[in-house]
């Protein structure tokens, strides 16, 4: 099943679901019991937000042999965390912003978990009872900010830098999917989430030895090698199979720094 967050008219958005080319509305948020309602809106008379609200995001670095070789850099020989601020969410065909800050801003696609229920030291045994489904994700990141910085919250901390959508994909094997990136329409990034150091179910267990997971909170899985730097006008097209496609334009912040207005 596709969810969907949506709006209709300008009312405030709801959970949803998709089937064809048809929304439903669920009757309750899809973290606990919901029924499906029936499906009657057609898609191009709703609205659609990113698919969830997370209030943590937690992301993983150098998931993928490659590149963490393209950056130099050893795989690590447990999961690399960190965290993006959920302020850094945006949906499907939103702008991400270059900031002044950085001359350097990079896209990364990722598959994204999104989080079921609230579980702490969670077994790996019972770890489909915790994923509620997947959708895609951009870890944009001003990388000559995360070069220069000791830590890497402000180079992955802006506003805009994670794109999600354009759903949430419940019914999925994760194991072996594609993951391809676009730049203007030239192919940048194809593997599979075989090629993952730390699998899906590793770092669910592993982030969660760490932290509680709450519902909505979403796990940024790493990324491919092949990840490159975004001009403004750049288009960024984000495919995973089985999925869908998560599609960003990219625009110069104008504002200026310390929270000036334009």
């Amino acid at each position: 099943m596709r969810i969907v967050r949506y709006s209709l008219d300008d009312s405030p958005p709801s959970y949803g679901w998709l089937k064809d080319e048809m929304v439903g509305p669920l009757s309750a948020d899809p973290f606990g019991a919901y029924r499906r309602l029936e499906a009657n809106l057609p898609l191009d008379s709703v609205t659609l937000k990113s698919p969830v609200t997370p209030g943590k995001i937690i992301a993983v670095g150098r998931n993928y042999p490659e590149h963490a070789k393209e950056h130099n850099a050893e795989v690590p020989e447990s999961p690399l965390i960190f965290l993006k601020p959920p302020s850094t969410v945006i949906y499907n065909d939103e702008n991400i912003l270059l900031p002044p800050q950085s001359a350097q801003v990079e896209f990364e696609a990722e598959l994204a978990v999104v989080i079921r229920k609230k579980g702490r030291w969670i077994d790996i045994k019972e770890i489909e009872k915790f994923i509620l489904g997947y959708t895609i994700a951009n870890d944009v990141t001003a990388r000559d900010l995360q070069n220069s910085d000791t830590l890497w919250t402000r180079a992955k901390g802006f506003d805009t830098f994670c794109p999600l959508g354009p759903w949430i994909e419940t019914d999925i094997d994760v194991s072996d999917i594609l993951i391809t990136s676009r730049l203007n329409g030239e192919i940048r990034q194809m593997s599979s989430t075989r090629e993952m150091v730390f699998n899906i179910p590793q770092l669910v267990v592993y982030i969660s030895s760490v932290m509680t997971l709450n519902p909505g909170d979403v796990i940024l899985s790493g990324t491919p090698a092949g990840v490159g730097v975004l001009s403004d006008g750049d288009e960024i097209e984000i495919t995973i199979e089985g999925i869908g496609t998560l599609a960003n334009t990219v625009a110069v912040d104008t504002r200026r720094l310390f929270g000036e207005k334009a």
